[in-house]
């Protein structure tokens, strides 16, 4: 009589726990990776959003009609949620420094954007951009 090659019946039981075992982690680190996934596109927008307010801040400065004297915190209030972003909040901090970025009155204002949004985990993610502007001489 000739051996015939199949599975038996302990191979198929084997091959079932080790699925069983297995599948499972597959299956969390699957769904991890797709709520992974929306994480870096959110990131990216929030910095365009972030750059998009440093722009103007800069172009307020340069501008004739505001320049230097309207680089004011005040002038640019909180927006929750940003216009044409929903879920994205976004807030701007503006203090005056100096050359040293430490000593105050100077000439030099840092400007800190602040994006703030909630992931698809739940978690409230923020990016900050930050620049140091100066006084255009007249």
């Amino acid at each position: 009589m000739r051996h015939r090659r199949a599975f038996t019946l302990i191979e198929a039981i084997t091959a079932i726990v080790i699925l069983g075992i297995a599948m499972p982690a597959m299956l969390l680190a699957l769904g991890q990776a797709h709520r992974d996934r929306i994480s870096p596109a959110m990131a990216s927008q929030a910095r365009w959003i972030a750059m998009e307010k440093l722009e103007d801040v800069l172009a307020d400065r340069s501008s004739p009609s505001r320049g230097w004297e309207y680089i004011d915190g005040t002038n640019y209030p909180d927006e929750a949620p940003v216009t044409g972003s929903p879920g994205y909040s976004r807030s701007v901090d503006i203090a005056e420094t100096g050359a040293d970025l430490e000593s105050l009155g100077t000439g030099y204002k840092t400007v800190s954007v602040t994006v703030t949004w909630t992931h698809a985990d739940g978690q409230m993610h923020s990016v900050v951009l930050a620049t140091v502007v100066t006084e255009i001489p007249s």
